[in-house]
C-alpha cells in the first residue's frame, strides 16, 4: 500500500488555513492509546502550533509540531 507523501510545508498551509476553527483532533498516544477531542487552532508558530481545549468548563492550551502531524501522531480534521 501506497502512502500520500505530503510535504512539511503544505501541513503547515493547512494548518494555517485552520486558524480560529474549531477541528476534531485524534492523538496517539502509542501501545493503543488514542486521545481524542475537539479543538480551537489558535497561534501559529515556524515550528508549532497550539490548540485550546474546552473539556469541563476548564480551557487547556496545547502545542504540537508540524512534524507530529507529518508522521500521523496528530490527526487534524476540520468540523
Amino acid at each position: 500500500m501506497k502512502r500520500n507523501i505530503i510535504a512539511l510545508d503544505d501541513i503547515k498551509k493547512r494548518i494555517t488555513d485552520l486558524k480560529g476553527n474549531s477541528v476534531n483532533m485524534e492523538i496517539n498516544k502509542g501501545r493503543n492509546k488514542i486521545d481524542t477531542f475537539q479543538a480551537v487552532v489558535k497561534h501559529i508558530y515556524p515550528s508549532v502550533f497550539t490548540v485550546e481545549t474546552f473539556i469541563e468548563n476548564h480551557s487547556r492550551s496545547k502545542t504540537y509540531s508540524y512534524f507530529d502531524v507529518l508522521c500521523g501522531d496528530v490527526k487534524i480534521t476540520p468540523m
